[in-house]
């Protein structure tokens, strides 16, 4: 048997302000961006380079999912973000405006920093110490 976890929902308050963020700042590719219905979109997303897990962007469609925005997981960082290269990310980050709540520090497994999305979803930034 073999399986993959392909994508991870994110709930977002809107398709194209999320789209614009993540592309932009995070120099994300868009991966598709289907029209479903006049409120419902398909939009899928990765970051640069190799990538076996997507992120969908849906848009919160009542008040219960559009409370969820910006905190699906209490407060704890939701998705770790690697790089081969943290200091160019980093860097660039900061330059495009990039919150980050906790700076770099070098852990046991690599060298880690935490920033937030556009609603204040925590993600760290990790470049991995090679095995």
């Amino acid at each position: 048997m073999q399986q993959r976890i392909a994508q991870l929902a994110l709930v977002v308050k809107d398709y194209d302000e999320a789209i614009a963020f993540y592309r932009d700042k995070l120099r994300f590719q868009l991966i598709e961006n289907t029209t479903l219905s006049e409120a419902k979109r398909w939009v899928v997303m990765a970051p640069p380079g190799t990538s076996n897990t997507y992120l969908l962007l849906a848009k919160g469609a009542n008040e219960e999912q559009l409370s969820r925005v910006g905190n699906q997981t209490g407060g704890r960082v939701f998705l770790f973000l690697y790089t081969d290269d943290f200091k160019r990310d980093y860097e660039y980050y900061l330059s495009a405006g990039i919150k980050f709540l906790r700076p770099p520090s070098k852990e046991e497994y690599g060298t880690v920093a935490v920033f937030e999305d556009l609603y204040g979803n925590l993600w760290d930034l990790i470049e991995p110490i090679e095995k």
